[in-house]
């Protein structure tokens, strides 16, 4: 019986952030091995669990040394990175036949700025001719060492990521062809300098539904996958751009031909990539003068999906100063306030510091929290199922988790950072999210998944946190540059292909 290794390995990391990335942190108590890590991934809408189904249908002896996720933070430190490394490299050193990764792409450790390449490089030196398949998130910052050791890579289209685990049946069923000689897979890869914006990157909207169209369209014949990458900007590595890969049957000319035509479109657009933000106090005013309810106020400044802290209080301070009202809140992340207000018990009022405990030096910004009056109004584990269209069937954790009701607004305190991609974020507390009159998410994209249905209006709102859309915040020491849209001299030409096994430029 043939053996495949199976795992995910997933963290988006922000250089800047001042959120710690222990073991811990890596799924709801922890990182699954061995047989948990198939129990938990099964059947859900991760590239993971695409695998696990891809290779039972297809007689596989199935080895999954580990399904690790964790919240965007700052760098992992050097013993969990190697822990998870070496997770990996010892089921591939025990024997297999194939390799299935459900990876990020934007991960980066203590010692080293590309994560992903590193991992995959150690797994080449172990099997040089092991077929490893890749799946990626669509805002992987790739690079060359990434394509260069795997065989296929294929990357999410959507954003919000809704379409996960179809983008690991793309990888592995590539892998699986190969596997049988029905093709012959090549790569080619090429980036652009230039940083786009999270929040230009909706692929419902121009410019990104073009850059995921053309790469639609030119698949078909000796096309067999092609995937366009927004990058993760806010991290200081050389080239934190918009990238794409290309996978052919066995024809490097045609693969470099579509990078260079889908990144010439990205580079012409470039301009439409720029989140331009209005000042806060304007945005409040906005949605203060909606008609109808819920009114959803993103705070993207502060997104935990991001790296952010998912602490700062400046949105909540605005809307309350402008005498909004009926709101609800997910989520503040204050362990402290958590303690406090478990202490108090259901049904008592507490006065206290809530949020601000975090500093974010990398942006000189201090911690300001925001003494608030309120009411325990439930007190929870903070575990649920997502139900939604995002990573269905995954079981969240918040640690433990409190609503703290207060004359303005409903607000989810919470033990760990979680990202509202899913309305059990809410409901699983007791908030009716379709009762309130406004809705302030810490969120930047991923809210559109559970959220958009119900949502009257949008007003996005620039807090400050260090997932800010001003890049000048930000102390770029490693950046290649120039690059756009920080350097208006930035230029490209289609000349940066590369072929996954050819020694080239990048």
């Amino acid at each position: 019986m043939p053996k495949a290794v199976v795992a995910m390995l997933k963290h988006e990391t922000n250089t800047f952030s001042p959120v710690p990335t222990p073991l811990s942190r890596f799924g709801p108590n922890g990182p699954y091995y061995d047989d948990a890590a198939a129990d938990a991934m099964r059947g859900t809408n991760t590239a993971m669990g695409a695998y696990l189904d891809l290779c039972t249908e297809a007689g596989f002896e199935i080895d999954t040394p580990l399904a690790a996720d964790a919240r965007p933070s700052g760098p992992l430190p050097v013993d969990v990175y190697e822990h998870f490394v070496e997770r990996i490299c010892a089921a591939v050193r025990r024997g297999c036949d194939a390799l299935f990764l459900d990876l990020h792409g934007a991960m980066v450790a203590e010692n080293t700025q590309d994560a992903e390449g590193t991992l995959l490089e150690r797994l080449r030196a172990i099997r040089p001719d092991l077929p490893i398949a890749v799946s990626l998130d669509m805002h992987a910052n790739v690079t060359e060492k990434m394509v260069r050791n795997c065989t296929v890579i294929a990357g999410y289209r959507t954003y919000p990521h809704v379409d996960i685990r179809q983008t690991g049946i793309r990888a592995g069923t590539l892998l699986l062809r190969a596997l049988k000689g029905e093709i012959r897979p090549v790569m080619a890869f090429g980036n652009i300098p230039a940083m786009m914006h999270t929040l230009c990157m909706d692929t419902q909207a121009e410019p990104f539904r073009g850059f995921i169209q053309k790469c639609r369209d030119v698949e078909g014949g000796g096309v067999l996958d092609a995937s366009f990458f927004g990058g993760f900007s806010i991290s200081d590595i050389p080239a934190p751009c918009g990238s794409a890969v290309c996978v052919t049957d066995g024809d490097t000319d045609l693969a470099r031909h579509i990078v260079d035509d889908v990144l010439q479109l990205a580079w012409e657009r470039r301009a439409d990539c720029v989140y331009k933000a209005e000042p806060l106090a304007q945005s409040i005013a906005r949605a203060k003068a909606a008609e109808a309810g819920p009114v959803l106020l993103i705070d993207h400044a502060d997104n935990c999906a991001s790296g952010g802290t998912q602490d700062t209080m400046a949105v909540l301070e605005e809307a309350i100063r402008q005498g909004l009202s009926d709101i609800a809140v997910f989520a503040i992340c204050d362990p402290e306030a958590v303690e406090t207000l478990i202490q108090a018990g259901v049904g008592n009022t507490v006065t206290l510091p809530l949020g601000g405990k975090m500093d974010v030096p990398a942006i000189g910004m201090q911690g300001r929290s925001m003494v608030l009056t309120g009411k325990v109004k439930a007190v929870t584990d903070g575990t649920f199922t997502a139900r939604g269209p995002m990573l269905t069937g995954v079981r969240a954790s918040m640690g433990r988790t409190v609503v703290f009701e207060t004359n303005a607004a409903d607000i989810v305190v919470c033990e760990r950072n979680h990202e509202p991609w899913d309305l059990g974020c809410l409901r699983s507390v007791g908030i009716e999210p379709t009762h309130k009159r406004y809705i302030l998410l810490k969120s930047r994209m991923h809210y559109r998944a559970g959220f958009l249905p119900l949502a009257k209006a949008i007003i996005e709102c620039q807090g400050v946190g260090v997932t800010a859309s001003d890049y000048g915040l930000f102390n770029y020491k490693r950046l290649r540059r120039p690059v756009y849209p920080l350097d208006s001299d930035a230029r490209w030409a289609p000349a940066h292909a590369l072929a996954g096994n050819d020694v080239g430029p990048c």
